[in-house]
């Protein structure tokens, strides 16, 4: 990791809401953004900003989601998250999270990733498949 890596950091990223991000269980005219789709932006939004930190061979892997889906986006609209680096302790990162739409907030909580080295982390995962085909 970086020195930049510090708390009190910002980032903002914007996404439209089109119709893969939506729920489809309440018909067309039903249709809003749907939570884990919430929950897989803002990782993606915090997994990018935490990137430029982080040195080569390095990436974030998610550990823990914590929100309140506040108001419904309906399809088409966009979406606005402002991710902000609350806590690094060593290699776990907390982000404070927070989204909006042109209406409404829509989502408050808070994100932890653990920074990881891709090699090791790659070498533990073929392990495990290795060991779970006995």
């Amino acid at each position: 990791m970086k020195s930049s890596l510090a708390a009190g950091l910002a980032a903002t990223r914007r996404f439209d809401v089109d119709k893969d991000r939506t729920i489809s269980f309440m018909g067309e005219e039903g249709r809003v953004y749907a939570t884990p789709s919430m929950v897989r932006d803002i990782e993606q939004t915090c997994r990018d900003f935490l990137l430029e930190h982080l040195d080569a061979g390095e990436d974030s892997v998610g550990t823990r989601v914590e929100f309140d889906h506040m108001a419904a986006t309906p399809l088409g609209m966009a979406v606005e998250f402002t991710v902000t680096i609350a806590e690094v302790q060593g290699k776990a990162v907390t982000f404070d999270v927070s989204g909006k739409d042109a209406m409404d907030q829509i989502c408050r909580g808070k994100h932890w990733r653990f920074v990881v080295d891709v090699a090791k982390t790659a070498e533990r995962i073929k392990a495990k498949i290795a060991k779970s085909k006995g």
